[in-house]
């Protein structure tokens, strides 16, 4: 679904005092010292932020790699990065050993205020007992979003998401009721329980790196979506296409592009986390980080050549983000050919790319 990027000025920050106080009239409960997005990505670095308010000490690049988000690409709607993926954020969660419960709310119908209002309380349940909660669009666009604190007077919430405007200052506010306003999905929370196991990290790793190999070369979570190279494809020849209809329309495809620059510095920097931890893979992971670094450079030229986002570009503007594009699509499958060959380095087994 189109991100309304001028819903972004309906979305403050709150200065002031962070902790559990009283408001005039009700109750003001708030977590101190919940960490801020260090990936710009809609739907697992909340999960980061949460476990590491609990006492994990996942870094951002880790998970955006284990989630496959690292290296994921779809197109032509913008809407990619919430609609096709390696996993579920509950896959992430279970992945890493916490139980995790899902609550949602119907679209429509009889049982829909009943329904809202139970989340919101067991949202609310979960901030008394000193566990941040995700909600899906309290403070973004359809997006997950972590809800670190409430005002009962006010009927706000108070949270962190990941857009660029909420990465200074204080936590963010909204309405408590603002997800009912969501175009994209139903509102829904999901809540993340006790630690019941351990992650797997060997298999989560090569099966992340295994997957995006996959995805490069076509493999799909989702109808619909040119993924990977294709994807690039596409969009440098949209661009290219003087008068033709562009591939992710603008201005929402900086949406995408600022989503991609930020996952693909992180997917350079989980290669090199994991490099030790696979000797017989390193050098190719490590060339495969270069290439990822070199990608997300070439997509952050790319929203440099198209200029001002409130303006649809010129000819000239398009032409030079399509080099840009075309570019970083080189990088990309530099990257993924190094990293299939970290795969056949760690599991020298027979495997197609299909």
């Amino acid at each position: 679904m189109w991100r309304d990027l001028a819903a972004l000025a309906a979305v403050a920050l709150f200065a002031g005092t962070l902790g559990s106080q009283k408001a005039a009239g009700g109750p003001r409960l708030m977590l101190k010292g919940v960490d801020r997005y260090r990936v710009r990505e809609p739907l697992f670095e909340c999960v980061r932020v949460i476990l590491s308010y609990r006492g994990e000490a996942y870094t951002p690049a880790y998970i955006q790699g284990i989630s496959g988000a690292a290296f994921r690409i779809a197109g032509p709607c913008p809407c990619a990065a919430t609609c096709e993926w390696a996993m579920s954020t509950d896959h992430l969660i279970r992945l890493l050993g916490y139980e995790c419960e899902r609550l949602g709310v119907p679209a429509e119908g009889p049982e829909r205020e009943a329904a809202w209002g139970e989340m919101l309380d067991r949202v609310k349940g979960e901030i008394r007992g000193g566990r941040p909660a995700i909600m899906w669009h309290a403070f973004t666009i359809c997006e997950n979003d972590v809800v670190v604190g409430f005002d009962e007077e006010t009927g706000e919430l108070f949270g962190r998401g990941s857009y660029d405007s909420m990465q200074t200052g204080d936590y963010a506010r909204a309405p408590e009721d603002r997800a009912l306003g969501s175009t994209c999905g139903g509102p829904h929370a999901l809540l993340i329980g006790e630690k019941a196991g351990e992650l797997d990290a060997r298999s989560a790793e090569v099966g992340a790196l295994r997957t995006a190999v996959l995805h490069a070369h076509g493999a799909s979570a989702a109808a619909g979506f040119r993924v990977g190279l294709a994807c690039y494809d596409n969009w440098a020849a949209a661009y290219r296409s003087k008068g033709a209809t562009i591939a992710m329309a603008l201005p929402n495809d900086w949406y995408e592009l600022g989503i991609l620059v930020s996952t693909r510095k992180a997917a350079a920097d989980f290669l090199r986390e994991i490099a030790p931890k696979h000797p017989e893979a390193a050098p190719h992971l490590s060339l495969a980080a270069n290439h990822f670094a070199r990608e997300s450079a070439a997509l952050a030229a790319c929203e440099g050549a198209l200029g001002d986002r409130a303006k649809e570009p010129s000819d000239e503007q398009r032409l030079r983000a399509a080099d840009c594009l075309q570019q970083a699509r080189e990088a990309y499958a530099d990257g993924i050919g190094e990293v299939a060959a970290a795969v056949r380095a760690i599991e020298p087994v027979v495997w197609e790319v299909k």
